[in-house]
C-alpha cells in the first residue's frame, strides 16, 4: 500500500450512486470538496448535503442517508464504500484515499430495496429476527429473584455475538441471501402487500446475523425456554441448510462475531433437534 501524501492533496471526489425512489432508475453523481484530514464518510456526506450541488456546479438535491449513533453501534450507516459493504462513520476518509487516491465511491446496500439514494429497507433483516424469537421471553417485570448462574465458558462464547448490532453487512455480503424487492400491485391495501412481503421474507434465507442470534438466545438461561421453536425456524423454509458456507458474512462483520462459530454450531443442534423429534 502506498501511503498518501496528504498535504498534496487540496480536494476529494466522491462519487455517489443515486436513485430518487422506490423501483426507478440508479444513477452517477460526482461531488468534491475540499480536503480536510481526519473525516470519516459521514462527515463527507454532511458536507455534500449542505453544499447541494455536482462537481461541474450543477444544483442538486441533498443526499440521503441512514445514520444515528457514529459510534459504529446503532448500525444504521451501513453502505458499500469502494466496493466494500461497512460502516460509514467508522470509515476514515483518509485511510479510504489511500486504497484509492481519485476518488471516494459511496452506493447502497445490494440485498435491500433502496428507498432513496443510500437509504434502504431493512426489513427484512428485522423480518429474520422475528422468525428465531431473538428476544428472552419474561411472563412478568415482578422481582423473581437471581436467575441461573451462567459459567464463565457460557458467558465468554456468548458475549461476542451479544455485541451484533443488526448492520446487515453480513448479509449483503452473503451469497445465499439474495435480493427480494416486491411492487405493490394497482388495487392492492398496504396490509395485503406487507403480508405479501413477510410470506416472501419467511421463505428465503434467513441470514447469518439470525442463525447467531438463535444460538445466542438458545444459550441463555431464560431464553432456552423457546429453544425448540428457534430450531424449527432454522431447520425449516430458508433456514440453515441453504449456507454455503462462503464465510463471507464473518470476514465483512465489523464487530468480527464469530458467525460460522455460530453456523456450526447451530447445525449440530438442529439435527440432534431432528433426531430428537423422530422419538417423541
Amino acid at each position: 500500500m502506498i501511503a498518501l501524501d496528504t498535504k498534496k492533496r487540496t480536494e476529494i471526489k466522491i462519487r455517489v450512486r443515486r436513485q430518487d425512489g422506490p423501483g426507478k432508475k440508479p444513477y452517477w453523481e460526482l461531488h468534491t470538496l475540499p480536503y480536510e484530514p481526519e473525516l470519516n464518510v459521514i462527515s463527507i456526506l454532511q458536507k455534500i448535503a449542505a453544499q447541494s450541488k455536482t462537481s461541474d456546479g450543477k444544483k442538486v438535491t441533498p443526499v440521503v442517508w441512514d445514520c444515528g449513533c457514529l459510534e459504529e453501534v446503532c448500525g444504521a450507516c451501513t453502505m458499500v464504500i469502494n466496493g466494500k459493504v461497512r460502516q460509514s462513520c467508522s470509515a476514515l476518509v483518509d485511510r479510504l484515499l489511500e486504497d484509492n487516491p481519485d476518488e471516494i465511491v459511496l452506493e447502497p446496500m445490494r440485498k435491500f430495496p433502496v428507498l432513496r439514494d443510500l437509504l434502504v429497507d431493512r426489513q427484512r433483516l428485522f423480518k429474520a429476527l422475528e422468525r428465531v424469537e431473538a428476544w428472552v421471553p419474561v411472563d412478568s417485570y415482578y422481582d423473581m429473584g437471581p436467575g441461573e448462574r451462567q459459567s464463565r465458558d457460557s458467558q465468554e462464547q456468548n458475549y461476542p455475538l451479544s455485541q451484533c448490532m443488526s448492520c446487515g453487512c453480513c448479509l449483503d455480503a452473503c451469497p445465499q441471501f439474495l435480493k427480494i424487492e416486491l411492487e405493490q400491485k394497482a388495487g392492492e391495501s398496504d396490509e395485503d402487500f406487507q403480508a405479501r412481503k413477510n410470506a416472501a421474507y419467511n421463505e428465503s434465507f434467513v441470514g447469518p446475523h439470525a442463525i447467531s442470534q438463535a444460538m445466542l438466545f438458545n444459550n441463555n438461561p431464560v431464553g432456552k425456554a423457546l429453544a425448540g421453536e428457534r430450531l424449527d425456524a432454522l431447520s425449516g423454509p430458508g433456514g440453515i441448510q441453504i449456507c454455503g458456507n462462503a464465510q463471507n458474512c464473518v470476514a465483512v462483520c465489523p464487530k468480527e462475531i464469530p458467525l460460522t462459530t455460530s453456523i456450526a454450531r447451530a447445525g449440530r443442534a438442529t439435527t440432534l433437534h431432528a433426531i430428537r423429534s423422530w422419538f417423541e
